[in-house]
C-alpha cells in the first residue's frame, strides 16, 4: 500500500505519542520535502516515514486551490504515485484529493483505524487529548467518529 501524508495526521499523533501507530497500519509512509520540513524540522523523523520529492513540477489541478505548500505538495506526490491513500485532515485540501479521485483519511479515520485492528482498546481518550491540544473538529464529527467506534454515550 502506498500512502502519502500531510503534516497535520503525523503532528497529531506524535502529540498524542502514537505516531507509530501508522507504521503499524500503513508500513512507509511517504512525505514530500515541505511536510518533512514542517513536522520533522526539530525532531528525528522515523524511518518507517520516508521523504520522497517530486519527479514534475506542481499541477494546476493542484495550484488551483489556495492550500498550504505541505498540502500541494503532499496531494501532488499522492497523484504522481498514483498512491492508495492520502493522509488529510484540513477541508479544503480534502475536497481538492477527492476532486483528483484520491482515498482521503484524516486523523480520526486513522484512529478509527486503529480501533478495528485492536491497537487500541478506545479512540475517546485520544480525541478528548487531541482537542485540549487544539486540534480542530466539528462537534457532529466527533460524535459520528464515537458512534462508529462505539465510544458514543448518547
Amino acid at each position: 500500500m502506498t500512502v502519502v501524508s500531510n503534516s497535520s495526521p503525523l503532528i497529531a499523533l506524535h502529540h498524542l505519542q502514537q505516531l507509530d501507530l501508522c507504521a503499524a497500519l500503513f508500513g512507509t509512509v511517504l512525505i514530500p520535502p515541505a511536510i518533512s520540513h514542517e513536522t520533522f524540522q526539530t525532531r528525528q523523523r522515523p524511518s518507517w516515514i520516508e521523504e520522497r520529492s517530486l519527479a514534475q513540477p506542481l499541477s494546476a489541478l493542484v495550484l488551483r486551490d489556495r492550500l498550504g505548500t505541505g498540502e500541494r505538495e503532499a496531494l501532488a506526490l499522492a497523484v504522481e504515485l498514483n498512491t492508495d491513500l492520502i493522509l488529510l485532515d484540513d477541508a479544503a485540501a480534502r475536497r481538492t484529493a477527492i476532486s483528483l479521485g484520491l482515498r482521503v483519511v484524516g486523523t480520526y479515520g486513522i484512529l478509527l483505524r486503529v480501533k478495528e485492528q485492536q491497537l487500541l482498546p478506545a479512540v475517546r481518550p485520544l480525541i478528548d487529548q487531541l482537542l485540549v491540544f487544539g486540534f480542530h473538529a466539528d462537534e457532529e464529527l466527533v460524535s459520528v467518529v464515537l458512534q462508529i467506534a462505539g465510544e458514543s454515550t448518547v
